[in-house]
């Protein structure tokens, strides 16, 4: 029997009385307010462009957004073009949030903006990679990597975009694997306050969990990131045959993804309208933290999606430690300069210092990061041709 809960006449009704006569409680951020780093006239709002509709429009368009398309979303080693990879996460996080954000009149170009970009800066498949990743950097320079803080170094370093401080703050808080009954907005000056929270970001890795967004939008992205993918997780692990839905318990909200979705969206939308927090109750934040502990139970601990991740480790450590070597030789022939370096030298991506004179290892960082799942494979055996590492993929027909 399907599980699907809708608004209470109650709020129905003053959403509906509200929206009709504009008397309802202005929360959303001000398109006036937003602040960028570089006052460039070229990205001043106009009556048809706001600020928020030119951050997305400069993030769908950033090279590296081309590249979600072949990112593991969870499921690394399939051939399967219906299990989701980043690219349709990013869109269903976007939806999701635009819906709560539409009910509760909030700042829909922000929240387009904040989605788009959430994930800019995640690795060659996903969390695995990312953690795998941030070992590396770590043991060779003594700083951390998390993909939401690289999605912020993606948009206003790697490319000087000139991306607002709303939209960037909004990407390096969004951490959907930290879920909070209650989001309420921790406000934000300027720009050096936003650097040094940043910078925290790379010394302490327990700074990222601490991170709030400074708008209402922010918060609605953050919540949205795990309603899009708890029920989606599931939907792409039966579709892969290692767990059936049926299987799942129901926690009050469902158990499928489109129940989960729009169960946990009613909840956020009756327990925000009107406030200056985004929230919860009870009943549906402990639900989702059980199923989210399901999920990690029975999806992302699973031998099957588990089986491969040696390989990718070891083949990680042997692509970065050629790619610093070529750095720091100068051996101009490695795909480090080829596909990336001078890639990123383009004249047309201004800088005060060119994108070479980076320190090597966050080079080789942003290089890495910056891989599809097949390139990285691709690139593996271009550096090593006679090595016997390798993954297998579940075919179509295995």
């Amino acid at each position: 029997m399907s599980n699907y809960k809708s608004l209470s006449g109650k709020l129905t009704q003053r959403i509906k009385s509200e929206k009709q006569d504009g008397s309802f409680i202005p929360v959303a951020f001000k398109d006036e307010n937003a602040v960028r780093r570089k006052d460039n006239p070229h990205d001043y709002s106009t009556v048809w462009r706001n600020a928020f509709m030119r951050d997305a429009d400069k993030i769908i368009n950033c090279p590296f957004y081309n590249r979600y398309a072949d990112k593991t979303q969870v499921f690394s080693f399939y051939k399967n073009d219906d299990i989701a990879h980043r690219s349709l996460h990013v869109q269903l996080v976007s939806r999701t949030a635009r819906t709560i954000g539409a009910a509760l009149n909030l700042n829909l170009d922000l929240i387009e903006a904040i989605a788009l970009g959430h994930d800019l800066g995640h690795t060659p498949f996903g969390h695995t990679g990312e953690n795998i990743l941030d070992q590396l950097y770590y043991s060779h320079t003594g700083r951390r990597f998390a993909h939401n803080i690289h999605s912020v170094r993606v948009l206003d370093k790697i490319f000087p975009l000139n991306v607002t401080l709303q939209t960037l703050d909004g990407i390096a808080a969004h951490n959907g694997e930290l879920e909070l009954e209650e989001y309420k907005p921790v406000p934000l000056s300027d720009f050096n306050v936003f650097d040094q929270e940043i910078e925290k970001c790379y010394i302490d890795q327990e700074h990222v969990k601490r991170l709030t967004p400074s708008t209402l939008e922010g918060c609605v992205v953050r919540i949205s990131d795990i309603i899009a993918y708890l029920g989606k997780d599931r939907h792409d692990a039966e579709k892969s045959k290692i767990f059936n839905t049926r299987d799942f318990s129901d926690y009050g909200i469902g158990t499928i993804n489109a129940e989960i979705v729009n169960n946990l969206i009613v909840n956020v939308i009756e327990n925000s309208y009107g406030k200056n927090y985004i929230k919860m109750d009870e009943l549906h934040f402990n639900a989702l933290k059980m199923c989210k502990k399901e999920n990690y139970d029975n999806i992302y601990k699973n031998p099957t999606l588990t089986n491969s991740y040696g390989a990718i480790k070891d083949m990680t450590a042997m692509i970065y430690d050629k790619l610093l070597s070529d750095l720091k030789n100068k051996n101009l022939s490695s795909p480090i300069y080829t596909h990336h370096v001078e890639y990123l030298n383009a004249p047309y991506y201004k800088r005060s210092t060119p994108y070479a004179n980076t320190e090597p290892n966050q080079i080789v960082v942003d290089y890495v990061a910056s891989m599809t799942d097949d390139y990285f494979i691709d690139l593996f055996h271009h550096l090593f041709p006679n090595s016997n590492l390798d993954v297998k993929y579940i075919g179509y027909f295995d």
